[in-house]
């Protein structure tokens, strides 16, 4: 069985991984299939990008930003969904700001896309990689789309969550009220 990895901006993955992110809002890469974006997948490892990665567009003041290595990729992080949806309403959208550190004009412009407005909005369970899997930088993982299927992880490989069982607990409660408890669970 092959991996699937989601492609993440850098900072964005490094969030997710210090617990102070909990969400992924996706409109979507431009090679995308002619479906459009969807979170085709329940489980996936996060592979950090740098392509397009701007630390201004988030709001994080202080953070420390991951290099990239032209050579090697380094995953960190697993990720499971417990909720995704497409959200329509910009007030629900304004409502997801405690769950992720972009800025809100970063947000609304991937919501206003003239193309399809709104955005798809994935509620996960972030799991930390007990030693990081390197993986050597190929050209098959370009390009500007979100999933990029990976290697078989090594058979040593062990997870352990980034928030503890209650605390994941409490920030999903406010997600789903945040939500209006519409999510669609996959």
């Amino acid at each position: 069985m092959k991996s699937i990895g989601f492609k993440e901006w850098a900072i964005v993955c490094r969030a997710l991984g210090d617990g102070k992110q909990t969400v992924i809002l996706r409109k979507g890469g431009i090679a995308e299939n002619r479906d459009g974006f969807a979170f085709r997948h329940p489980e996936f490892f996060l592979f950090p990008t740098f392509f397009h990665e701007q630390i201004e567009k988030s709001r994080l003041v202080d953070a420390i930003v991951p290099q990239a290595n032209e050579f090697q990729i380094e995953i960190r992080f697993f990720a499971r969904m417990e909720h995704g949806r497409r959200i329509d309403s910009w007030g629900t959208a304004e409502a997801l700001e405690n769950f992720h550190v972009l800025k809100q004009s970063v947000v609304r412009d991937r919501f206003d896309d003239p193309r399809s407005p709104g955005i798809h909005v994935a509620f996960i369970r972030v799991f930390r990689l007990v030693q990081s899997w390197i993986l050597p930088n190929e050209r098959s993982y370009a390009g500007c789309r979100s999933w990029i299927q990976l290697p078989d992880p090594p058979a040593t490989m062990q997870l352990e969550p980034v928030l503890n069982d209650s605390e994941f607990a409490e920030i999903e409660k406010r997600f789903l009220d945040a939500i209006g408890n519409a999510a669609v669970r996959s």
